[in-house]
């Protein structure tokens, strides 16, 4: 699965980066029908400390997912943020079977 990882106003590091594909890596794991995805991580101008954002969009042979979460780090969002997607993929493969 290719995966394109943007930082939007500064510079994600290596450390981060590696981090991001090694979660997102996963989800192809729980469907073989994965093609790409592009994950999205980005500050927010909020004041208090939960600003940062991870979003992911994964594509998918018939539609697209996706899911942003918002937290204290990005790790913490990016976890929340496959975990959601996790949930989208469970609730697309059940429907795929009921066809």
């Amino acid at each position: 699965m290719k995966i394109s990882i943007d930082s939007v106003k500064f510079k994600a590091d290596k450390r981060l980066e590696d981090f991001v594909s090694e979660k997102v890596s996963k989800l192809s794991g729980s469907y073989n029908g994965v093609i790409s995805s592009e994950v999205t991580l980005r500050v927010d101008n909020a004041e208090d400390h939960n600003n940062k954002v991870a979003e992911i969009k994964l594509f998918i042979p018939g539609s697209d997912l996706f899911a942003k979460k918002q937290s204290k780090t990005f790790e913490e969002a990016t976890d929340q943020a496959v975990d959601a997607i996790r949930k989208q993929l469970l609730k697309h493969k059940d429907k795929i079977k009921g066809n």
